[in-house]
């Protein structure tokens, strides 16, 4: 790789290493920066254990509540997310819409009354910020691992020329519209019966 000036990679890294061979680091510390790196990792591996047997447990009461199982159906939500957004939101039979699940976690539009936004519509956040968070999490990650919701994104991006965050709270209002409709259908989630022609996307 040749550089600004003439130099290139090689003759940099040579540089590098010459300075090192004359560097004041510490060298008489390496047992004890061992000791630590060891107890590190039994940190980690213990803290990965009581995350792994909670998430067994979640697992397992996820189990005793019917719409869980219909919620496993969309790849990419996973245990956690299901969890958070039933503890958060309750029985989502209680809910007649999406909009009225996106009201409880603070995500539906309104407008502003204060401060440099007044008068600009903007996402209320008067609600539960758990579920606000883990509904916004599970579209990232649907977009991520979803082939439904990646093609919706990549619509709304590429052929509607939205912004991605204005894309995913696209998306968010889909999830929380699947959800419902999933819960009162009593149906699992059927990609054929999401995807619909691109000029309707999202």
């Amino acid at each position: 790789m040749k550089r600004a000036g003439g130099s290139t990679g090689i003759q940099q890294a040579a540089e590098l290493l010459s300075k090192a061979v004359q560097s004041v680091g510490e060298t008489v510390a390496l047992n004890e920066a061992k000791q630590d790196l060891h107890r590190l990792l039994v940190e980690y591996e213990r803290i990965d254990g009581i995350l792994n047997e909670i998430a067994q447990e979640i697992a397992g009461l996820l189990c005793e509540i019917p719409i869980a199982s219909q919620l496993r159906s969309v790849k990419g939500l996973g245990t956690i997310y299901i969890a958070a957004i039933l503890a958060s939101a309750g029985n989502l039979n209680q809910y007649a819409h999406g909009r009225q699940l996106l009201r409880k976690a603070g995500l539906n539009l309104a407008e502003s009354m204060s401060g440099k936004r007044k008068g600009q519509i903007v996402l209320s956040k008067r609600g539960d910020s758990t579920l606000r968070k883990y509904m916004y999490l599970a579209t990232l990650t649907l977009v991520g691992t979803n082939p439904v919701f990646k093609q919706f994104h990549e619509n709304n991006v590429q052929v509607k020329h939205m912004s991605k965050q204005k894309s995913i709270f696209k998306l968010l209002g889909k999830l929380a519209r699947i959800l419902i409709g999933m819960v009162h259908s009593k149906e699992s989630f059927t990609p054929e019966k999401t995807v619909i022609p691109y000029t309707q996307a999202a």
